[in-house]
């Protein structure tokens, strides 16, 4: 059993490599798996830890690009259906499943309105074919009726339901568990993976790095230097303009919404082609999402949302369901920021999610813009350019056949005896985790699996595997990214001596 290489700090990190990578969310990790996987030696930094930032705030969804194809963006709809059917198929289908979705045709929706969401489902079911992607990963959309509507979401208001739409999209299982498990598959093609390693000055050959652990300093020389820092990049790279907006969700317990089993597209009222997404999650609860919100200033480390956008998603979705929502029913809330790029006006809702490859004066390669779902191309994108202009000897992206740790297929997935839950969230590492667990602190199997805290299912096992395996530094990295549990404010507080107790046992080994 082998320690992680994904450490916090610079104790012992390289000091001369060909690639350093400045960011760890999931385009950074993408970045140096790529990189790695060519060939190349490769040092991937972070100033906080993985996922850190807006990776981890997500609809935690495989988009499959239907809403750029309405928009005429038929390229970028095109390039999220094909790195979905790769995502769902083989990079992570441990980590990956497909969502039902209905959308309710009610009085929010015109006939005509729902005559063209229907041409709009049948055309991303062409490009889902077209991507290669089989209709047993993601089934054909069709039309259903009130009873069927009613049957898989009873909580949706019956008056005025003219039954609905049902359509597949890609769920992932957690967004900043899929960043953790690609910087845990880069570490282990060789990658020199660093969180608390924060950049105070980068050119396209040289950075130099401050430990936030211990405040020594240390410089490091490169053939190039990748900035991915997603919506700060341009502040390592003052040519990146980039227009960011905040897209809010609302946490929900599932009682709230009772019997709820497929997500639920709600209408927002006089729009046409708008919706609030309800997303049941296997943790028991439901996420409500997203707003887009403008906005300007220095970007925070982690974004708040906004009682009026709490308030908005309170309202969209009260209008589709018989109970209405209150304040009280919200659990919990988060934001994220999108790093659009400014290439046009209009307003941010209307800016192309599409990437760019950027070279500054001094030679740092920019990668910006984009989404989580086509992280794998834009690292591909991104690893192409920066070859090219260092002019490095690598060979050939790998990663669009290349698995990450605990993939399996889905049948294999399936018949595993192993607990559930770890399945769910490691693949086929789960025994890995469970054994690890077991020889770091000598505790029995069933102290091992119970859930952390009453209605918390987490388990002691994933805490100790996220310390000794996936770099986990303190509590925060453990409750608000190794697990989500932190969505949850009162259940991070319940947790939290769970944490430090897996701290303190995986450390003192």
């Amino acid at each position: 059993m082998t320690a992680t290489r994904i450490t916090p700090g610079l104790d012992g990190a390289p000091t001369d490599v060909d690639v350093v990578v400045i960011g760890l969310g999931v385009t950074g990790a993408g970045v140096a798996l790529d990189a790695v996987t060519r060939g190349l030696s490769v040092l991937a930094v972070d100033a906080h830890d993985l996922a850190f930032g807006t990776s981890r705030w997500s609809s935690k969804l495989v988009h499959g690009g239907l809403r750029y194809l309405a928009q005429g963006q038929v390229g970028i709809a095109h390039e999220s259906a094909v790195e979905r059917g790769i995502l769902m198929n083989v990079t992570a289908p441990h980590l990956t499943h497909a969502m039902p979705i209905v959308l309710p045709l009610n009085s929010s929706v015109s006939i005509p309105g729902g005559t063209f969401a229907r041409a709009g489902l049948v055309a991303g079911d062409a490009l889902r074919r077209v991507a290669g992607t089989t209709s047993e990963t993601l089934p054909r959309p069709r039309r259903v009726s009130t009873t069927e509507v009613l049957r898989m979401a009873p909580p949706l208001r019956p008056a005025g339901l003219r039954g609905g739409l049902l359509s597949w999209d890609g769920q992932l299982e957690d967004d900043a568990r899929l960043v953790t498990t690609i910087a845990r598959t880069a570490a282990e093609y060789g990658a020199h993976v660093r969180t608390r390693a924060r950049v105070l000055a980068a050119t396209g050959t040289s950075v130099d790095l401050r430990d936030e652990l211990t405040g020594g300093t240390t410089s490091v020389r490169a053939r190039v230097v990748i900035n991915a820092c997603g919506v700060w990049a341009g502040q390592l790279v003052e040519e990146v303009n980039l227009r960011p907006s905040r897209g809010t969700h609302i946490v929900l317990r599932q009682d709230s919404l009772p019997g709820l089993t497929v997500s639920v597209f709600a209408p927002i009222p006089g729009t046409s082609n708008r919706f609030v997404l309800v997303l049941p999650q296997p943790d028991g609860t439901i996420y409500v999402g997203l707003t887009d919100e403008p906005i300007s200033g220095a970007i925070p480390d982690v974004p708040t949302p906004s009682e009026p956008e709490i308030g908005f998603l309170l309202d969209v979705v009260s209008a589709a369901f018989s109970s209405p929502l209150h304040r009280s029913d919200v659990v919990g809330a988060y934001a994220g920021l999108r790093p659009l790029l400014d290439t046009a006006d209009g307003e941010t809702a209307d800016l192309s999610r599409k990437h760019a490859v950027l070279t500054s004066r001094t030679g740092v390669i920019t990668i910006v813009g984009g989404k989580l779902t086509t992280y794998r191309r834009m690292a591909e994108d991104a690893v192409d350019a920066a070859v090219r202009h260092a002019g490095l000897v690598a060979a050939d992206c790998r990663t669009r056949t290349l698995p990450l740790l605990g993939a399996a297929s889905r049948p294999v997935l399936a018949a595993s005896e192993a607990p559930p839950r770890l399945v769910r969230r490691f693949g086929a590492d789960a025994d890995l985790v469970l054994d690890n667990a077991r020889a770091v602190t000598g505790l029995g199997e069933d102290e091992l699996l119970a859930p952390i805290a009453e209605g918390i299912p987490a388990t002691f096992a994933e805490l100790v595997f996220g310390v000794t395996h996936e770099g986990a530094a303190d509590v925060d990295d453990l409750l608000d990214r190794r697990t989500r549990i932190g969505l949850v404010p009162a259940d991070r507080t319940r947790a939290v001596p769970a944490a430090e107790r897996a701290l303190s046992l995986a450390l003192a080994r």
